[in-house]
């Protein structure tokens, strides 16, 4: 069984074998731990599950708890409930993802910007597994309100939603999505560099 002391021992190239190795006794313990006070507990933990999640399906039982966590008051809880959801999605059998996506989006109108760009990263990968849900996430990106959104952070958050939209649109090309991207690309948010980088992957 994990202690709290065996689990920050593990150094950050030891991640992956420690977590091919937790039995179900240690993954319950650490979604527990989700909710220590302990940033660095925290992240230990979440590190873990997120590695586990990648390789068993053993961690997409918490689903429900994972979800729980999108209407915490604690931003770091919302955030490690959006990751841990797009990290099992790929595991997500039951379509759980269904009735829990509308609570993902609502984390694009969250107050930390950081939780904003954690947001769009799980969206990322939401839609490499569940492609149906496109449109919707794509719908949801291009209609978010960045002059809403500390000055210094807008860059960032731009490019994160162009990096899922041009996924998307590899799929589904639409009008919506492509203004969007030309709006990106012409607006004074992006410097040079950036846009060279979109247009390149155009």
């Amino acid at each position: 069984m994990i202690t709290l002391e065996s689990i920050m021992s593990i150094s950050k190239s030891d991640l992956q074998e420690a977590s091919k190795a937790l039995s179900k006794n240690d993954i319950s313990q650490l979604v527990e731990w989700l909710t220590l006070k302990d940033d660095n507990v925290r992240y230990q933990a979440l590190q873990l599950l997120q590695i586990r999640s990648s390789f068993f399906d053993d961690v997409y039982l918490y689903w429900d708890t994972f979800k729980n966590k999108l209407k915490s008051e604690n931003s770091y809880q919302r955030s490690i409930g959006l990751m841990l959801i797009a990290d099992n999605v790929t595991w997500d059998t039951e379509n759980k993802i269904e009735d829990t996506i509308d609570e993902c989006l609502q984390i694009l109108n969250d107050e930390k910007p950081i939780t904003i760009r954690q947001c769009i990263q799980s969206l990322g990968k939401i839609i490499s597994t569940k492609p149906n849900l496109n449109d919707k996430i794509a719908s949801k990106l291009v209609s978010l309100d960045l002059i809403a959104i500390k000055e210094t952070m807008r860059k960032s958050i731009l490019l994160d939603i162009l990096n899922v939209l041009l996924v998307i649109r590899k799929e589904h090309k639409t009008d919506e999505v492509e203004s969007f991207i030309l709006k990106a690309l012409t607006g004074g948010i992006l410097d040079k560099k950036s846009k060279k980088q979109i247009e390149a992957l155009l």
